[in-house]
């Protein structure tokens, strides 16, 4: 009996054609980087370039994720908006972990625009975020360094100023030492907690012109103070924004949130694991998760090692504690070595 004959495999070839108006380099990137990148993503599809046209030849599946991720890359380009590297790799994850939310519309949306730089999300969990914060009366924003926690929060915060949806911001953190005491600080008390505070500013000094920023201060219009000048205040038409809520006991952080007053806004950030609390405190960012997980309008949102967007070595270094950590059992969980009060971040929405 004679065995059928079978043909050569045919392996499945798509072509995807950029529209004329579109020029190819804005899609290749100098010296084809970008195009560099997206074929290190693909292994499985040969890309090949020719004229105005993609001809992509592999596995079907991720055929279909290259076709989209050019309509993707086409559809940020066309907002005038430069593609880089870091765009083309968070675009090919944003695809990769969800079918149903787009990439061009994260790495599009603006939140503002200063002095010639817009401040926008980078990632789908940095987007649920910021649509949180629009959505809710309380948000709670919880991640490792980084992820842009406090940093989009103030973008947020600014917007609605400018907007009139609030009549001022107030921007706070309890000054608790890491690995200092305010004692050993010179000066007097305001020089002694302005380190703590000199993270708020800077990020301020991102978003707001400086002069306008020191009239805004002048009139209280903008206030940055410690936690513990919140007592006994109500906070009415205001962003408020706690930072460092890690290292706030239990009794401070229910005292924050009762400050919340008419027409306001409350964000709290933090990282529950780099807490800096006295032995034996408990953080009261961990115990208001249990308490307030169930209310209405107060929201509590998650952002991971992958939404990291400062240089992309934190992201590894992150994971890498993480799994340090887990091969400890029994041990107290280590933290990353922290800098100092005054640390300031990256560039972009890296804070």
């Amino acid at each position: 009996m004679t065995e059928p004959q079978h043909g050569p495999r045919v392996v499945p070839t798509h072509t995807v054609v950029v529209p004329d108006d579109v020029p190819m380099v804005s899609l290749l990137g100098p010296r084809d980087e970008l195009l560099r990148t997206i074929e290190r993503a693909f292994p499985q599809v040969d890309v090949h370039v020719r004229g105005n046209e993609f001809r992509l030849t592999g596995d079907t599946g991720e055929i279909a994720l290259v076709e989209r991720l050019v309509d993707e890359l086409l559809a940020v380009a066309a907002t005038g908006q430069p593609l880089n590297r870091d765009a083309v790799e968070r675009s090919i994850g944003m695809l990769r972990t969800s079918t149903t939310e787009r990439p061009a519309d994260v790495l599009t949306m603006n939140i503002i625009s200063s002095r010639g730089r817009t401040i926008r999300p980078k990632t789908l969990n940095q987007k649920h975020y910021v649509d949180a914060i629009d959505e809710h009366t309380i948000v709670f924003g919880l991640g490792p360094a980084g992820t842009g926690k406090t940093y989009l929060a103030m973008a947020k915060a600014v917007a609605a100023l400018q907007a009139k949806q609030v009549n001022r911001i107030i921007l706070t953190r309890p000054a608790v030492e890491a690995g200092e005491r305010l004692g050993f600080l010179p000066g007097t008390l305001n020089d002694k907690i302005d380190p703590y505070l000199r993270p708020l500013y800077d990020a301020l000094h991102d978003m707001v012109d400086p002069d306008s920023m020191a009239k805004l201060m002048a009139a209280g219009t903008i206030e940055v103070a410690p936690l513990a000048y919140m007592r006994g205040r109500t906070l009415n038409s205001a962003f408020i924004i706690l930072d460092e809520a890690q290292n706030t006991s239990p009794e401070q952080m229910k005292m924050f949130l009762t400050r919340l007053g008419f027409g306001s806004k409350m964000v709290v950030t933090g990282d529950t694991t780099q807490v800096d609390l006295p032995g034996g405190t408990t953080s009261g960012l961990k115990v208001v998760q249990e308490i307030l997980h169930d209310v209405d309008d107060i929201h509590f949102a998650h952002l991971t090692s992958d939404d990291v967007v400062r240089h992309r070595l934190i992201s590894d270094i992150v994971d890498a504690y993480g799994r340090y950590d887990a091969r400890r059992p029994g041990h107290e969980r280590s933290r990353p070595a922290r800098q100092g009060p005054g640390r300031r971040s990256a560039e972009g929405t890296s804070r």
